[in-house]
């Protein structure tokens, strides 16, 4: 009684307050609308669903949506209470279902300021008690997500994907068809604006979570992308978006990087949006080709962008140096190495390692000295990178020892007016060094 009590007095001063616009606002039967609304709303904040829905059922029968944003938003939460306690009964679970989605239409019809707001909950509600029906949740997010473009929430680009994913399965989608959503979804949430470093995480999450989804499901051959998207990269090898697109999903599908497609995309996307980290890349993928002069210029290309470090800049001379080396070009190899060194002194173990296997590696001419000095250099360096590194001592010592065994005998030193610990000048190959005489007793 007290509760009836309490709806009626404010049912009274609802009228007297609302008289003037009532008409219009609470539609032909003005009265009996607000006083449902006002019978459902004092169950309703007493959390009684069960006593506010009768009288709910009859304000949303009698009132225009225009009455209250408030009897939506309630009804909507009675409605998630009552799905959830008829989970037994389908029957009644789908028509519960159906007025729950056909209030958030509702209230994105007559509520614009709240629409985005409205189709977001729609499509969580749809994801949550839609699971069994594929066909109609994926119809639906694609509904929302074209409504909302950049304002959809990232969640709902998952849950649609799944819905594609678990068509195509039941072969009522094409790879392409789900190969597009994917591509759609990971575009579209870059473009998410994050209102915190909550929500930019929260959208990180479910990028991370789309590229797994995507990968586990298997349903992009790469044969199928090479199809797919040499047209597409032909007719829009400018389009930035476009040529990302192609490179991020070919580099998700496992083997799908080793083909003439994916290295046009790679080398476009650069062109389009150069960074040392995509040059880099490119010196990668050039260098595993063994396209030697390309990949050099693509490390060197990172190398010179002024965005990298100093620390990212020592590590792309010291790769550069091995790269050439490996190459046969031991001089500018020597010289990478050294630039690495200046760049950051932390690599100094490494580098003079190198450097010492580059002189180690070199042909000389001339006398019996001369073709033999480049060892002394070597060992120097060996001894100074295993000084710098310890965990290089074991591999040092092997080679000083390998080294050591070219040194020239006292005796023909001797014949050559040199002697032990005496200061000597190698120039050989390009390379030149001041080093002291060694030799063997």
């Amino acid at each position: 009684m007290k509760k009836i009590a309490i709806a009626i007095l404010t049912f009274g001063i609802f009228l007297t307050g609302n008289d003037l616009s009532a008409q219009g606002r609470y539609g032909a039967d003005s009265a009996e609308c607000i006083k449902y609304l006002s019978y459902y709303k004092e169950y309703y904040k007493q959390k009684d669903f069960k006593d506010a829905l009768p009288s709910w059922r009859k304000a949303y029968k009698l009132c225009p949506p225009t009455a209250s944003q408030n009897m939506l938003l309630d009804g909507s939460s009675m409605m998630r209470d009552l799905i959830f306690k008829n989970s037994g009964n389908p029957d009644y679970r789908k028509a519960l279902i159906d007025t729950l989605l056909t209030l958030s239409d509702i209230r994105a019809q007559y509520y614009p300021k709240f629409a985005t707001r409205a189709l977001n909950n729609k499509g969580l509600d749809m994801a949550n008690y839609m699971k069994d029906d594929s066909k109609a949740l994926y119809d639906g997010l694609n509904d929302i997500i074209d409504k909302n473009k950049e304002k959809t929430i990232s969640s709902l680009y998952l849950f649609n994907l799944n819905a594609a994913i678990d068509l195509y399965q039941k072969g009522q989608l094409k790879a392409e068809d789900v190969i597009n959503i994917y591509q759609r979804a990971v575009s579209s949430i870059d473009k998410i604006p994050a209102s915190n470093s909550s929500a930019a995480a929260q959208n990180d999450k479910v990028k991370t979570d789309l590229e797994n989804l995507f990968i586990s499901s298997k349903v992009a051959s790469c044969d199928n992308l090479i199809s797919l998207y040499t047209p597409r990269y032909e007719e829009d090898s400018t389009n930035l978006e476009t040529i990302s697109g192609i490179v991020k999903i070919m580099s998700n599908v496992e083997g799908c990087t080793d083909n003439a497609l994916y290295m046009k995309a790679v080398t476009s996307l650069y062109k389009l949006d150069p960074s040392y980290k995509s040059a880099y890349y490119l010196y990668s993928l050039n260098a595993s080709k063994d396209n030697v002069n390309t990949a050099v210029e693509y490390l060197e290309d990172a190398i010179n962008f002024k965005e990298s470090d100093d620390k990212t800049d020592a590590q792309y001379e010291y790769e550069l140096a091995k790269y050439l080396f490996k190459n046969g070009s031991s001089v500018k190899a020597y010289e990478e190495a050294r630039k690495a060194v200046a760049l950051d002194p932390s690599i100094e173990g490494k580098a003079d390692f190198l450097m010492g296997t580059i002189w180690g590696s070199t042909v000389c001419g001339g006398n019996e000295i001369e073709k033999r000095a480049q060892y002394w250099v070597a060992v120097d360096y060996l001894v100074k990178a295993k000084k710098a590194d310890p965990t290089l001592s074991d591999d040092a010592n092997e080679l000083i020892k390998q080294y050591s065994t070219y040194f020239p005998q006292t005796a023909e030193a001797f014949m050559y007016d040199i002697t032990n610990g005496q200061s000597y000048t190698v120039s050989c190959g390009g390379l030149r060094a001041t080093t002291i005489v060694r030799t063997q007793k």
